[in-house]
């Protein structure tokens, strides 16, 4: 998988991964892959909800110990 943005936020609780992503993905072009890089056990749902609302896609979600790596694909 060729990710061409990658951000940092662990230690971050909701929303702020989230607001993290929305205003990375503004920065890249359509079908680009952002992966956000979490400790929230919360962020797993944030981030299918918010592909479910902005439309963008949520291509993968892992966990990895304590921190959850989300792959989204912009709209």
């Amino acid at each position: 998988m060729q990710i061409d943005k990658e951000i940092d936020t662990r230690g971050l609780n909701c929303p702020l991964p989230i607001l993290r992503a929305k205003k990375a993905l503004t920065d890249m072009a359509s079908g680009q892959l952002l992966k956000v890089v979490a400790t929230d056990p919360g962020s797993l749902r944030d981030f299918q909800a918010f592909a479910r609302q902005t439309g963008n896609e949520l291509v993968d979600q892992q966990q990895a110990g304590d921190e959850i790596i989300h792959v989204l694909r912009r709209r």
